[in-house]
């Protein structure tokens, strides 16, 4: 068991004022993890955060953080197209790295952080960790044990609607509340993809394992967003439907939409000879499981949460449980050797799928895996 890990958070905007701050700053969590540290560029955000928040440390720089914020590790909230460059420089800084939604945005680039990791036995969460939740295992087992007859095919997506322009941190006026969102709509790592279709894949592939081929369309359908008054235009792809290939003939459809979805949630629909699953009922009926009473005891949408290893009372009134769930099977991995179930491999092979999906778009041929998990 090592001492309390200092963690450093990247990037002081929604995802980490809205759920990975108040978490992490519960007392139930102070004898494994204390939030040591708080960077982001825009002038004044990471000074106000750490002053609600009561943080050592805060400055405008991410060089800054690694270098004298006396850090064990860090959180990347920020942007996704920074992920790759920032998760090099921590582990080149000898710092542990938790990855919020996706690692990189190509599956190059996930291996050299993993290699890099490797070589300086450095640990790598990377999230969304779809693996840990109960009722993606629940659904696993269904399959396995033949509750819907042999497999033909499975539906997972998601789909961006205004979701990012209308998020509430974003609405409560003054410069350090209007956190811009226009970096969902460019390139690299923005579009729906790889911000929300990525917990999709990451759920469709843990229940069906690893894909084989992939074949996409895509494209721009909203090319204008607009937020307080400004034009956003759209640079990446918003609409892109995939044909994922599995073994035995199996195949599945994934989707990142600008708006519509054909599926609950993130949870996949599974179609079987003899039945399906869809969301977490088989047959219409609930599926079973031993955390299934906690999660019965939830508001709508909150049971899946809930139903978390680290999501204890403190935390259930808290937004985005499970990103602080995967931060917490970091610090379990740091300080008792406990390696995650949430593992770079898995988020590389997601990332592949992603990338296939684009090139396979362009060249209007099939692609083929090289990635698994």
């Amino acid at each position: 068991m090592t001492d309390v890990v200092r963690l450093g958070v990247v990037g002081a905007g929604t995802i980490a004022l809205r759920g990975v701050l108040p978490h992490l700053s519960q007392d139930d969590v102070q004898d494994r993890v204390k939030v040591q540290a708080i960077c982001d560029p825009a002038p004044g955000r990471a000074q106000a955060a750490a002053g609600q928040f009561n943080i050592p440390y805060a400055s405008i720089s991410y060089e800054d953080l690694l270098e004298h914020g006396d850090v064990t590790a860090v959180t990347l909230c920020s942007p996704i197209g920074f992920h790759h460059e920032q998760g090099k420089m921590a582990l080149d800084a000898g710092k542990h790295v938790h990855f919020n939604k996706t690692m990189t945005t190509t599956a190059a680039e996930a291996t050299e952080l993993i290699e890099l990791a490797h070589a300086r036995n450095l640990r790598i969460v990377a999230s969304p960790g779809e693996v840990l939740r109960p009722q993606v295992q629940a659904v696993k087992r269904a399959i396995a044990e033949g509750a819907i007859g042999t497999p033909v095919w499975a539906a997972c997506g998601a789909a961006f609607g205004t979701y990012h322009l209308d998020e509430e941190e974003r609405q409560q006026g003054g410069s350090l509340a209007s956190i811009d969102p226009s970096w969902y709509f460019r390139k690299p790592g923005g579009g729906p993809l790889y911000d929300m279709t990525v917990y999709a894949l990451h759920g469709l592939t843990t229940v069906l394992g690893p894909a084989s081929r992939v074949t996409a369309m895509s494209g721009v359908v909203v090319k204008e967003r607009e937020f307080n008054g400004k034009a956003i235009p759209t640079e990446t792809d918003d609409n892109t439907g995939i044909l994922l290939g599995f073994e035995n003939g199996l195949f599945a459809l994934a989707y990142g939409t600008a708006a519509g979805s054909m599926t609950q949630g993130f949870s996949g629909t599974y179609f079987g000879t003899t039945g399906k699953i869809e969301g977490y009922t088989i047959n219409g009926e609930e599926l079973d499981y031993p955390e299934k009473a906690i999660a019965d005891m939830a508001p709508a949408g909150d049971g899946p949460q809930w139903t978390l290893e680290y999501v204890t009372e403190s935390h259930r009134g808290i937004k985005e449980q499970h990103v602080f769930n995967d931060i917490m099977n970091l610090v379990a991995w740091i300080r008792e050797d406990r390696p995650s179930p949430v593992t770079a491999e898995h988020a590389r092979h997601v990332i592949e799928i992603i990338e296939a999906a684009y090139r396979a778009s362009g060249a209007g041929q099939t692609q083929v895996l090289t990635t698994t998990y």
